[in-house]
């Protein structure tokens, strides 16, 4: 059974060899799909073995499925990795051995990725694993159409869960990390918002049926709980769950930046941009208005998501 992996790509010479090099036990066919990065990613992905097709960025959903539409994809499987994660041996030697052997009604893989940070492993707080749907059969699978938070989803059989390993591993700095987060926390709202107001059509495929159980009870968690709460208590309840009830203070000093920054200033930032935003909205009426106020706050091309 052939396997093809996609990878996107903006800017990620830093770590685009290591993902490939990850897959290239067990893939096919490697697909890069590239923004236009400015930098030697897409070189380096050529050199490396990989198929580079480039288009340009909307967000991470609809540049996979534009991935998935437009690469030749010939094989039997289909895995989304991210140019910083890595397969490590174990998994590589589990998909190996058992992608030919799996029953025609399993259609989806899911994979339990760790968390690297300062360059040690958080192993607590909740993070891991965490359980992600990451290959499907080809043509029983597509990403949902969202801003943020996105997930693969498939249909028409059982998914299973292998347990070797699967590693998100960011080579840049603290800044960066930040960086990323605050662009995140700007599309995280756009969701946010966008199950308030009715903006535009929402996907609202996630199942436990479609993903992992992992995935669809926290989508569900934060859609039906954490999001109503107000940002200033639900960041601060979020945070002493993660860090004292999950036990995330053993994950020592890097473990506090990180649990502190992901899961406590990243979620009251989303929540005071939602503020700000709704605050905007006051001046308008119609959501028309409401979608282009949006765009003129945030810089995000909506247009394509409303059609």
């Amino acid at each position: 059974m052939s396997l093809a992996v996609i990878i996107l790509t903006y800017n990620e010479e830093i770590h685009i060899q290591r993902s490939i090099a990850s897959v290239k036990s067990i893939a096919d066919q490697i697909f890069v799909i590239d923004s236009f990065s400015s930098d030697r990613t897409a070189e380096l992905a050529e050199a490396a073995g990989a198929k580079v097709l480039q288009n340009n960025f909307i967000n991470h959903a609809k540049q996979f499925q534009w991935g998935l539409d437009n690469a030749q994809i010939k094989a039997d499987w289909v895995m989304r990795l991210d140019a910083d994660e890595i397969i490590e041996p174990d998994l590589q030697e589990e998909i190996n051995n058992k992608l030919p052997s799996l029953p025609s009604n399993v259609v989806g893989i899911n994979l339990r990725r760790k968390h690297i940070f300062m360059g040690r492993w958080v192993r607590y707080g909740g993070r891991y694993p965490l359980v992600l749907l990451r290959i499907w059969r080809n043509g029983q699978g597509r990403i949902e159409d969202r801003w943020m938070d996105e997930h693969m989803v498939v249909w028409g059989g059982k998914t299973i869960t292998l347990k070797g390993g699967f590693s998100d591993c960011n080579l840049n700095d603290i800044t960066f990390f930040t960086n990323k987060h605050n662009k995140y926390a700007t599309r995280e709202a756009v969701d946010v918002l966008n199950q308030r107001y009715r903006l535009f059509i929402r996907d609202n495929s996630l199942s436990r049926e479609s993903t992992s159980f992992q995935a669809a009870a926290k989508r569900w968690l934060k859609e039906n709980v954490y999001n109503k709460l107000p940002f200033t208590i639900s960041a601060l309840l979020y945070f002493i769950w993660r860090y004292v009830f999950q036990l995330g203070f053993l994950d020592g000093r890097s473990g506090l930046i990180y649990h502190f920054l992901q899961g406590y200033w990243y979620r009251f930032l989303v929540g005071a941009k939602i503020m700000e935003i709704e605050s905007a909205f006051s001046t308008v009426e119609t959501n028309s208005e409401r979608i282009k106020l949006l765009e003129r706050i945030t810089g995000l091309c909506l247009e394509e998501t409303e059609k």
